[in-house]
Order: C-alpha cells, then sequence, then structure tokens
C-alpha cells in the first residue's frame, strides 16, 4: 500500500479569530506520523454548515482519513453532529452508553442536568460511537465510499483521550502502513544556513529514502533525519548509521542526540550526576525554573528559585550590593555574578543560573538597548557570565533567554 493520507479539519470560528490556539493539529499530526500516516493538509474553519459540509466532500477526495475536531459542545452554534448527519444521510439518534455517562457525571458531582446535556447522547446513527472517558461528547467514527472519518471533541484532553484508546489503535489495525523512523539531533550556537553549509555533502549523499529536515525554534536547531521502509528494524538500522555519521560533523554544537526539551537535557545530566540546581531570575520571571519543573522527577535535582524582579528584592534575598547596581546597573554582568553567588547561598544548591536583561518593547538605552541580557551560570568553585544581544519581541526574548541560559549551564557541567 503506498502513501496513508489525512486531512485534518478543525471547526470552531473561535480558532478563525484568534480567540483559541489549535493546538490539537500539531499533536494529531505527531501521533500519525509515528504510525506512518502522514498529515497533508489542515483546514480550520468556522461554525458555519455549507462550510462544513463542503469540506467534508473536498478532504475526503484528497486523503484516505479525515479527522475532525470542534462543534460538539452542548450549545447553540455547536452544529458538527447534525451537519454529519446531513453529510452522511443519517439521523439523530440516542446512545444509552454515552447517556450513562452523562448522567453519571452529572450526579457525582451534585450537579442538575439540563436538556441540552442529555441531547450530548445524541449521535448520528451510521457512526460507530467512541466512549470519551474524559467528558461528555463522545467521538465518532464513520466510514463511506472506502475514506475513514472520526469526529472528535475539540477540548484537547478529551481529544487526545478518544485518540490514544481508540482511534489511534483502530487506524494500526485497519491500514497496512509504511515504516517511518526518525532521529533527532538537537543543536545550540550556529545559525541554520551555516549548518546547512557544513553538511553540504553529508546531504548529497542521503539515498532518497532518508530525509533531513532542519527545524529551527528560538536559539535551537532540530535537525530530523527520516527514514522510509517496508520494514521498521531495518529502517532503524540503517538510520542509525547516518545519524551517527551527522553527530560526527557537528560535535561543537551538539546539545543532545534525543528529541526533548531543553529542560529534560539539563535534568537528565543533573542526576546522572546526582547535582543539585536552582535558579535567580529577573527578567525570565520564573521562565527557566518552570521548565525544569515541567520534567516528572525534577525534584530530585532542583531546589527552587527567586524570582527578583525589583533591585531591592535582589539586594534582599541574594545580598547583591547597592553600590553594584547603582555603578553597573541591574542589566550588566557585575549584578548577574552577585545574584548567582547568591543564589547559591540562599538555595544551598551545586550549581545555579541568574539572568538579567531588558526584554522591551521599552525600557532600552542607548548604552543598554532592549534585547541586552546578561547570564551567569556555575557552582562555588567555577562560574561564568555571558551578554547576548537579543533582537525579537519581549515573550522571544523571554525564552530564548532561558534557552541559553540552561545550555549555558549544560556546557559548564559538562567542561
Amino acid at each position: 500500500m503506498g502513501k496513508i493520507t489525512t486531512s485534518i479539519i478543525t471547526i470552531g470560528d473561535e480558532l478563525l479569530i484568534g480567540q483559541t490556539i489549535d493546538t490539537n493539529s500539531a499533536w494529531m499530526a505527531q501521533e500519525l506520523n509515528a504510525l506512518g500516516i502522514w498529515v497533508h493538509r489542515r483546514v480550520a474553519i468556522g461554525d458555519v454548515r455549507e462550510d462544513i459540509l463542503s469540506n467534508l466532500a473536498k478532504e475526503a477526495e484528497l486523503s484516505d482519513i479525515v479527522l475532525i475536531t470542534g462543534g460538539l459542545g452542548p450549545t447553540a452554534d455547536d452544529i458538527t453532529k447534525p451537519t454529519l448527519c446531513d453529510y452522511f444521510q443519517t439521523r439523530l439518534v440516542q446512545d444509552e452508553a454515552t447517556l450513562q455517562r452523562v448522567l453519571h457525571i452529572f450526579e457525582s458531582r451534585g450537579l442538575p442536568i439540563l436538556e441540552r446535556n442529555v441531547a450530548q447522547a445524541m449521535v448520528p446513527e451510521s457512526c460507530t460511537v467512541i466512549a470519551n472517558e474524559r467528558g461528555t461528547a463522545p467521538g465518532m467514527w464513520f466510514e463511506k465510499d472506502g475514506k475513514i472519518y472520526v469526529s472528535m471533541p475539540g477540548v484537547p484532553h478529551e481529544m487526545k483521550g478518544i485518540m490514544e484508546s481508540y482511534v489511534l489503535p483502530q487506524l494500526a489495525a485497519h491500514f497496512n502502513t509504511p515504516a517511518v523512523v526518525h532521529r533527532t539531533l538537537i543543536t545550540s550556537g550556529m545559525g541554520e544556513s551555516f549548518v546547512a553549509e557544513r553538511l553540504t555533502a553529508f546531504e548529497a549523499k542521503l539515498p532518497p529514502h532518508i530525509k533531513l529536515a532542519y527545524l529551527p525554534s528560538y536559539s535551537l536547531l532540530k535537525l530530523r533525519l527520516t527514514a522510509f521502509g517496508a520494514d521498521k528494524v531495518t529502517s532503524a538500522a540503517e538510520l542509525t548509521v547516518y545519524f551517527h555519521e551527522l553527530m560526527a560533523l557537528l560535535p561543537d554544537i551538539t546539545v543532545t542526540d534525543q528529541d526533548i526539551s531543553i529542560g529534560e537535557v539539563l535534568g537528565q545530566l543533573l542526576k546522572e550526576r546526582g547535582k543539585t540546581v536552582g535558579t535567580a531570575e529577573s527578567c525570565t520571571g520564573g521562565q527557566i525554573s518552570t521548565w525544569i519543573t515541567a520534567i516528572p522527577g525534577s525534584s530530585a535535582y532542583y531546589k527552587g528559585s527567586a524570582i527578583t524582579y525589583a533591585n531591592e528584592m535582589k539586594m534582599k534575598l541574594l545580598g547583591v550590593k547597592s553600590e553594584t547596581l547603582q555603578a553597573y546597573g541591574a542589566v550588566s554582568e557585575e549584578t548577574v555574578t552577585e545574584m548567582l553567588a547568591g543564589a547559591l547561598q540562599l538555595l544551598e544548591t551545586d550549581y545555579a543560573i541568574a539572568v538579567s536583561g531588558i526584554m522591551g518593547p521599552d525600557g532600552g538605552t542607548p548604552e543598554k538597548p532592549v534585547g541586552t541580557v546578561w547570564v551567569a551560570v556555575g557552582s562555588r568553585e567555577k562560574m561564568t557570565a555571558i551578554k547576548y544581544h537579543l533582537r525579537y519581541d519581549r515573550e522571544r526574548n523571554t525564552q530564548m533567554t532561558a534557552v541559553y541560559a540552561m545550555n549555558e549551564l549544560r556546557k559548564l557541567i559538562l567542561e
């Protein structure tokens, strides 16, 4: 069988006006790709009957699978189910199992149940009902003219539950999908074009069934090698040879050979060495500690943070000298070095990170323009401070600072 293709249709006016960000499509694409099923179209449409009908027909002409999220709620603007009835020429009927689940949810919470809540148990008669263990709106599986359609709630937690428990296993059983194997190398410290220049000869000799993708994100660059084949074991073995060659070409900028976050990279390093870390954050406002603690088990190596946004907090909590702030300012090598020393003492950790900067859009001066950032990392025995000049908006400057700081500590630990 050739390439299995999928279209994803997300339904909801809130998606079109930017009120809600579509994270569902990205997650579904990753999960489908792992099965060897390719998403080649993603479409966002409003709660309009004609748009839903026309896009269902159009995507079914192009894809083997059509996945739909949204429009299954209990309010008047949720029109997906009656529209699906029109498309599949069927009618709404009550699903007893769904009704009992809805009743149980409301009764267990001591809440009154409304008629519109009972209506959640109404489903198109021609569908296979998929239980939603995380909410009231069930998923629905349809087959028509050799194509598969699946309608699911737009709530990410509920959609993921339905995908993991039913949709993905069913699709894997239904299709004879090709083997798709990925290996990812994460780098930092060299721009995408310069990395590509270094890899020119490597890319030129890749066979047609192995592809290299460049995926830049803030100050990191992911290099993803993908192999396509009939057998996963054979494809993985072949891919490993090329991946090791890729790694050998970029030893000076490699962060990790796993597709994981910088928080997990740093956490693994600390855990392996039995060391602890804390942070003293000014301009990042807790972003670094958020990324560290997003990793399960981070309590084994993370002790805490001092979020010292104001200068008086830098002095009060971290012992930064008043004369240092007056002479050099908050955004300076001298200040972040004192912040680092103070964090090590306050938090009693083996390592610490300290950051101070001007994230924008205002606050800059000719001497210290917006995007000026100082980062200090180290231990009681060894410290280093680095100055960065960032040029983006406030959000991106903050996230890039967090990445740079965590990566600098990673490099220092490995020295």
